[in-house]
């Protein structure tokens, strides 16, 4: 059995469905929860910090990683066969682009791309059209990273923004371990 880690950051209005992401892919794989220093702590309207670890570690069974210092480990030992980022925001992936590795999120990524292990994002950002597109457009361009194939979620109302379809995670996942991008992209 494959072991996916699971990253998860901001975006507290998708952490629902990132979890209900999580919860269709332990049917399939061993998960290794990673939630960004935001998530960890943060409470908001959409729920409680708390209820997101605990939800996390009781689908995963395993204790959520926060850490740089946690997340570190993962490509050198070889503790995942693949890296889910859901949600990505657009400030993790800008980070991601940028080769900036400040958080347990970014160093999950980071310790898996300098392995060659493939990146799948879950792409959620209000302005992924925007300031974002740059950052979209170079990953897009990065050996073993993929995307979960993604749309505007409101042209009218959010003309910059891009939300993944959560419900092709599954299925983008078996792509990116074949190293290779569900198609098309943008739907």
């Amino acid at each position: 059995m494959n072991t996916v880690g699971f990253a998860m950051c901001g975006s507290f209005c998708t952490l629902g469905k990132a979890m209900e992401q999580m919860e269709q892919l332990r049917e399939k794989y061993s998960v290794l929860p990673v939630m960004s220093q935001n998530v960890y702590e943060t409470d908001t309207r959409f729920g409680t910090a708390r209820e997101f670890i605990e939800k996390a570690e009781k689908l995963s069974g395993r204790q959520v990683l926060h850490t740089i210092v946690e997340a570190e480990p993962i490509g050198p030992k070889g503790l995942v066969d693949a890296m889910v980022v859901c949600p990505c925001t657009g400030n993790t992936l800008s980070k991601i682009a940028g080769g900036i590795t400040d958080t347990s999120v970014t160093m999950a990524v980071k310790s898996s791309l300098r392995i060659g292990i493939p990146v799948l994002l879950c792409v959620a950002s209000n302005d992924s059209l925007g300031a974002s597109g740059a950052n979209i457009a170079r990953l897009m361009n990065t050996k073993n990273v993929f995307f979960v194939p993604m749309s505007q979620d409101d042209p009218v109302k959010k003309p910059f923004s891009l939300v993944a379809d959560f419900s092709l995670l599954p299925e983008s996942l078996e792509a990116a371990l074949e190293k290779r991008q569900l198609q098309p992209v943008f739907r």
